[in-house]
């Protein structure tokens, strides 16, 4: 799309003059006078040259904050972090405002005039109506009455073509514009005419533009859309706890962003997805999320959400709708650090109530006799798993107990906070006892099973329970999740390691 942030100009033929818009050699014209009339500034003589470099190359989709910085000041491209580093903001807000005051005072008589839109770093060149010429002297104060209305007039008419070219260029900017000031609390008046609705599930990477991508459990992730404002960085090499797919937390859209999807009406479950990488500063990082219009999540910290940098973080709400106007609006501001989110995910829902989790301790999923869906294993930190070939007696899907996960090891389990919920836990005996080994029997492996910090299993043997290679299913009901939207499941050993080989988790209701 070289070139598409470029301003949107009408139909020649509908402008008289000295309305028309700015040809390109009076967008040149102009943006030579603003550079020499610039402060010689390094930094700004570096940003101004830049942007008008990219503008007239028709390379103006390429002017968003993570290019800046790297590009103009020198920032590495893969340590470089929006949230931590504001460089690009800052001296864009300097730009902004020096423009300003010039086009205030020396700069006040031009025909055309350079402004780069908060939530953008492309120019945008507008002409600027003279108004009416200057009273000549002896001029009745009628007539000067009369010219001062048609001054006033002129002015509302300029105010007017200016905020609707900032919109047009705005609607027509691309989705990787920098950080700007958005605000995501409020609702659009109308579903713009035309506006497909997106199918679901829709499944989006915030800040990422290359192919689809596809998860451990075969769902299909888009490049990012749907998207306004903000700017977007990609997470330098390194591991991400909690988390079977690590590519969902690649890429980031920070700054302040929002949303706008349309959607058939209907009740869907939303899953966000955030991760906070490692950061030298102390304190809080917060800002807030708003669903249409609602507060969900304020002064929300991802480090903190997630008990670490580096930890991915899922937050799920059921009951979303789209608003009257057809459009569910997302919206992220900035607080006491830089608003960031890795990726969406929308799912047709089941009214009050969330939709089931099934894992399996496993890469790959599987599908139970009952139809059921089972993901591959996820939301997991430490232990080991490993693969059971063996046979199990006592259920009718012995492929759930084909793995796993053993250790000391822990489940923070997602979880909409308004409700209460069931946990189902699939254990086997695979090593102990004549039917397995040979070796041992009860007391060989005993453990402890805990959830938000309540103990569910104490000094469990399952050898004691149920033999070796025969399906054991624990059942616990009415489980209240963390202020943080989760089920944390702590598998604690006693005697040699726990394991669990699957795990459900369903919805009670509020």
């Amino acid at each position: 799309m070289s070139g598409s942030s470029q301003v949107v100009h009408e139909n020649p033929a509908s402008h008289s003059p000295n309305s028309a818009p700015p040809s390109p050699e009076d967008e040149r014209k102009e943006f030579d006078a603003v550079v020499a009339a610039l402060p010689k500034s390094a930094r700004q003589q570096q940003l101004i040259h830049y942007i008008g470099e990219k503008y007239f190359d028709g390379e103006a989709d390429r002017l968003h904050e993570y290019e800046i910085a790297t590009e103009v000041f020198g920032r590495s491209k893969s340590t470089f972090n929006a949230g931590e580093d504001a460089i690009v903001r800052v001296e864009a807000h300097r730009l902004r405002k020096r423009l300003k005051e010039y086009y205030e005072t020396e700069g006040k008589d031009h025909s055309f005039q350079l402004s780069i839109p908060p939530g953008s770093y492309a120019p945008v060149f507008t002409r600027v109506n003279s108004g009416t010429e200057k009273l000549e002297s002896g001029t009745t104060p009628a007539g000067k009455g009369a010219r001062s209305l048609l001054y006033a007039a002129g002015m509302v008419a300029l105010a007017l073509a200016v905020l609707g070219a900032f919109w047009i260029v705005r609607a027509h900017r691309s989705e990787k514009a920098g950080v700007g000031a958005a605000d995501p609390n409020a609702l659009p008046a109308a579903t713009p005419s035309g506006v497909s609705f997106a199918e679901t599930p829709l499944r989006i990477l915030a800040g990422y533009s290359g192919k689809p991508q596809i998860d451990s459990a075969g769902a299909v992730w888009q490049p990012d859309k749907y998207s306004h404002e903000g700017g977007t960085w990609n997470n330098p090499e390194g591991s991400i706890g909690r988390t079977s797919d690590p590519m969902l937390f690649e890429h980031w859209r920070n700054g302040d962003f929002f949303y706008e999807i349309a959607l058939r009406p209907g009740v869907y479950e939303l899953h966000l997805y955030f991760v906070s990488a490692e950061s030298s500063t102390s304190g809080p990082a917060t800002f807030s999320v708003h669903i249409n219009g609602d507060d969900v999540l304020p002064a929300f910290d991802v480090r903190s959400d997630a008990l670490g940098a580096n930890v991915a973080d899922e937050r799920i709400f059921r009951d979303v709708s789209p608003a009257s106007n057809g459009l569910l609006r997302l919206g992220f501001n900035s607080e006491r650090g830089t608003a960031s989110l890795n990726a969406i995910e929308i799912l047709p829902g089941t009214p009050h109530q969330q939709l089931p989790i099934r894992l399996v301790m496993q890469p790959r999923s599987f599908t139970d006799h009952d139809g059921q869906f089972w993901h591959p294993d996820n939301y997991f930190l430490d232990g080991y798993t490993s693969t059971k070939p063996a046979q199990i007696s006592g259920t009718a899907d012995p492929d759930i107990f084909t793995a796993e996960r053993y250790g000391h090891f822990t489940y923070a389990i997602p979880v909409d906070t308004r409700d209460r919920y069931t946990l189902v836990l699939h254990f086997a005996e695979f090593y102990f006892g004549p039917s397995a080994s040979g070796v041992g029997g009860a007391g060989s492996r005993v453990f402890r099973v805990l959830c938000n910090g309540d103990t569910l299993l104490d000094n469990f043997d399952i050898y004691k329970e149920a033999g070796s290679l025969h399906a054991l299913i624990k059942t616990f009901n009415h489980l209240k999740p963390t202020a943080q939207g989760k089920l944390d499941i702590t598998f604690e050993p006693i005697a040699n390691n726990a394991t669990v080989s699957g795990i459900e988790v369903i919805d009670e209701g509020p």
